[in-house]
């Protein structure tokens, strides 16, 4: 597989802080990438970033062959890279199908030019594939927490990404809950959608990821096969401590 994402030498600093620290990391297309590391080790600085919230100081990205630097964050959800986020933010006062009305036409209609007329029916598509397709003229605060995160992934979904950065789509959810995102993220990576799943949640990192990063204090201390990754002494030091 070749490279979709590429990252060298990346760095970010925020007064005297160094919170990235000559990162370098691959992704290839196609590919189930999981990123863990401790709180504060860098991980949402490093997808601020990649998505362009965030300008590096130091180092070069690319994404699909194209240099990401000095693109905002709208020029590169247009190229194909999009998130979800951690907190769900959806536009409160629409409806769930209003809410992936957006996207679509913001950035794939942008890109390649879509009709307006076959808008409703990706909407319906979307709320289909996340098991809301009955909710379509409800309001986000209609939704349990789970809905809520499904809705997430389908906006970020609604722009047709290449690559998807899911950031830490599980967070608060049941065992089940849990099982349910997983199995809606393998069906994404399925259907030829390269994920980078950020998490806490570590059963669900080791059934999902074809290979694991791991970021301490700004740095990337292992990168490898997610098994040999979680026994490595640096790594179980830094969520065990010595």
């Amino acid at each position: 597989m070749s490279a979709l994402l590429e990252v060298r030498g990346l760095g970010k600093r925020f007064g005297g802080f160094v919170a990235l620290n000559d990162i370098v990391l691959e992704v290839a297309d196609g590919e189930r990438l999981g990123l863990i590391g401790p709180n504060g080790s860098g991980k949402s600085t490093l997808v601020n970033c990649l998505c362009g919230t965030l300008r590096n100081e130091s180092g070069q990205v690319r994404f699909a062959g194209k240099s990401l630097n000095g693109l905002s964050a709208h020029e590169r959800s247009r190229l194909g890279l999009a998130r979800s986020f951690q907190l769900p933010r959806p536009f409160g006062t629409m409806t769930l199908a209003e809410n992936l009305r957006i996207p679509i036409l913001y950035a794939v209609h942008a890109r390649d030019g879509v009709r307006v007329a076959d808008v409703p029916l990706r909407c319906a598509d979307l709320l289909a594939m996340v098991g809301l397709a009955d909710k379509a003229d409800r309001l986000p605060r209609d939704l349990t927490q789970i809905e809520m995160r499904k809705l997430e992934l389908a906006r970020a979904m609604a722009s047709e990404p290449r690559l998807l950065i899911a950031d830490e789509a599980m967070a608060g959810l049941s065992h089940q809950e849990v099982d349910d995102i997983l199995a809606l993220l393998l069906q994404l990576n399925a259907q030829g959608i390269t994920i980078i799943m950020i998490e806490h949640i570590m059963r669900a990192v080791l059934a999902f990821s074809q290979r694991l990063v791991v970021l301490v204090a700004g740095r990337k201390i292992a990168d490898g096969a997610p098994q040999d990754v979680v026994r490595q002494p640096n790594v179980v030091e830094a969520y065990l401590g010595s």
